[in-house]
């Protein structure tokens, strides 16, 4: 059987109460009786019951994590910050995702009800509302690059729009005119912003570029999707100079598909991604991208929900904007460029 806090209190010689207190570090209790408690604990193999724990501090040092999936450098890289800074303040991290609409998000996060201090959430197919109806109100949350109206929620959003803006300025002025994008899923608040992005740019800096003409192919942020991109891309009369992913991923996909098809990358055509995952500068020809940090936009976020966790009477509407940066590769038909912010 399971030792309990009654065993420990029992083989030390003290009170349960006594007990509880050394373990959760209260000054009430004497350095000597602290370490008496710490070392029955230890011989006989107890493990602190966290749910009944979290009834006396009304607290799990659990932080809930939900995005719309797990899986890519992406994803990694964005827990990988979010784990760092909870390791640093001594939390756990539960995760889940959601791959279908909005029945499937509302399941997934009622799941994480009771059962976390707080929420980390990348809601691509869910609005405000949404949020109020499948969450209780007084749970600490922040969202991450959300197309959520309204002051409710405090959240950090990536710089969509100016990422993909300066990209398609760099192609334009390295002698680009035929740019084509292959942009991400409709319903993607983030994708759109890359798509408003490439065409608002492209109609300002290119005078004969026609935004209902055939510039865009759309992905669904996979590596197979680029692939199909880059097929259907061969079958035009003309190629296009240039090819803007709306992620790294996308461009690594079609980068096979040229390849594949004789297709020499920057020589025939120059291509561009965005987010500039681990994988983008050792492929070959390294990625041009837009940098965005994953790991710092993780990590910030935890911060920003540990802050509302330990003091719930501040304000919890703050709207932090991530800026990104361009990094020139040889994809582009340049090497050894450094990055440079925008």
């Amino acid at each position: 059987m399971a030792v309990t806090i009654k065993d420990v209190a029992r083989a030390a010689n003290v009170s349960v109460a006594s007990v509880s207190r050394a373990l959760n570090g209260h000054s009430s209790v004497t350095d000597e009786t602290r370490k008496l408690v710490i070392e029955t604990a230890r011989k006989l193999h107890y493990i602190p019951h966290s749910g009944a724990r979290s009834l006396s501090t009304r607290r799990t040092d659990t932080i809930g994590v939900v995005l719309p999936d797990l899986h890519g450098e992406f994803f990694s890289e964005l827990i990988r910050g979010i784990d760092a800074a909870a390791r640093r303040r001594s939390l756990h991290l539960l995760l889940s995702s959601f791959h279908g609409g909005t029945g499937e998000a509302a399941a997934a996060l009622r799941a994480m009800s009771g059962r976390v201090d707080g929420l980390i959430i990348m809601p691509p197919h869910v609005d405000a509302s949404f949020l109020a109806d499948n969450l209780p109100e007084v749970l600490p949350i922040v969202l991450l690059n959300p197309h959520v109206g309204g002051h409710r929620y405090s959240a950090l959003a990536v710089d969509n729009y100016g990422g993909a803006a300066a990209m398609v300025q760099h192609l334009v002025e390295a002698g680009h005119r035929r740019v084509m994008m292959i942009a991400g899923p409709a319903d993607n608040f983030e994708a759109e912003e890359r798509l408003r992005g490439f065409r608002e740019t492209m109609a300002r800096l290119v005078p004969t570029f026609d935004p209902h003409d055939a510039h865009v192919v759309r992905g669904d942020f996979s590596e197979e999707s680029g692939y199909r991109a880059g097929q259907q891309m061969q079958s035009l009369k003309r190629l296009p100079d240039a090819v803007f992913a709306a992620n790294d991923m996308m461009a690594i996909g079609c980068l096979f598909a040229m390849n594949e098809a004789g297709l020499q990358v920057p020589r025939d055509l120059a291509l561009a991604g965005f987010d500039d995952i681990p994988m983008a500068r050792f492929i070959s020809p390294p990625l041009t991208t837009v940098r965005v940090r994953m790991t710092d936009m993780g990590s910030r976020a935890l911060e920003s929900l540990a802050f509302q966790i330990e003091n719930p009477g501040e304000t919890r509407n703050s709207v932090q904007v991530l800026q990104t940066e361009l990094v020139v590769r040889a994809s582009c038909g340049f090497a050894n460029v450094p990055g440079r912010a925008v």
